[in-house]
């Protein structure tokens, strides 16, 4: 790292693979809806809807902002705070947003009728197997030792955060999945929910409790923001604990919510039809008792 870079954190860099993976995304998404689409997607029906849309511009806005400059910079050289909430970016916020924004038709494609590569991709998001790589991955890429190679190497660090948004995407397809057959029942993804927010715990405490500095390139002498290497690594483990937590369980919450109110709904809806049932039992038997 140069002296210009560590007294400068807003000198700008460029980052072309950022870039290019961006710009490929954005070529995947035309292609697939203006090549794809029109053969797969009946006569007179959109190929997305209005939201799909949305969610994938925004997806696509959250992502260029999560991995280029200045937040790639401060949270590579300076923060590692600031490199956590990258992390949570392309992890817990980008990938289900890109699933949403993914049509049926596509998914169905992709995942169910393409052959060998759709039966991998399947076992691939078992929530066991999801969950587990995710979480392994999220585990390793906090070890001292990738941390630094990944400072080291630009290319090694761009590998790694493509690693862990492809395992993110695989970990949220059992509750954002365009289709519901991908997805597990609503029970199911609370409690799936709730275990990805207790396995993160681990890192996070041993990042907050941790005596000294854990991540020694950050310990540069320059204090960006006047934040200390102590402050910023215990910041970094609770924004992993509380922030992706509360993300997390927030949608758990919604979850909850919406599940309820479908069973309440329902009981509802059967409610007439048992007083019905009874109203019935009582005229037959009416005749009968009075005789």
């Amino acid at each position: 790292m140069t002296m210009v870079a560590a007294t400068d954190p807003w000198r700008w860099q460029a980052h072309p693979e950022v870039w290019l993976l961006v710009a490929s995304i954005l070529a995947l998404g035309w292609w697939a809806v203006r090549i794809i689409g029109p053969r797969v997607v009946p006569a007179g029906q959109p190929a997305t809807t209005p939201f799909q849309r949305r969610a994938f511009a925004v997806a696509t806005i959250l992502l260029l902002v999560s991995a280029d400059w200045p937040v790639h910079d401060i949270a590579e050289e300076h923060l590692y705070a600031v490199h956590m909430v990258q992390h949570l970016m392309i992890t817990f916020i980008v990938p289900p947003l890109f699933l949403l924004a993914m049509p049926a038709w596509l998914a169905r494609l992709l995942v169910l009728d393409g052959g060998a590569g759709s039966r991998v991709l399947r076992r691939m998001t078992h929530p066991v197997v999801a969950g587990v790589l995710f979480n392994s991955l999220v585990a390793l890429t906090h070890w001292s030792g990738v941390v630094q190679w990944s400072f080291d190497s630009g290319a090694f660090h761009y590998t790694v955060h493509v690693a862990l948004f492809v395992a993110a995407l695989l970990m949220w397809v059992p509750v954002a999945a365009p289709l519901p057959e991908l997805r597990i029942s609503v029970p199911g993804q609370m409690l799936y929910l709730f275990l990805m927010s207790v396995i993160p715990t681990i890192p996070a405490a041993w990042l907050t409790f941790a005596e000294g500095t854990v991540y020694k390139h950050y310990d540069d002498g320059f204090e960006l923001w006047g934040v200390t290497v102590q402050s910023d690594q215990q910041a970094a483990g609770l924004i992993m604990k509380l922030l992706g937590g509360f993300y997390l369980w927030g949608i758990i919450v919604v979850k909850f919510i919406g599940y309820s109110r479908v069973h309440h709904r329902e009981n509802q809806q059967m409610r007439p039809a048992e007083g019905r049932h009874l109203d019935l039992q009582e005229r037959s038997s009416g005749p009968e008792l009075g005789e």
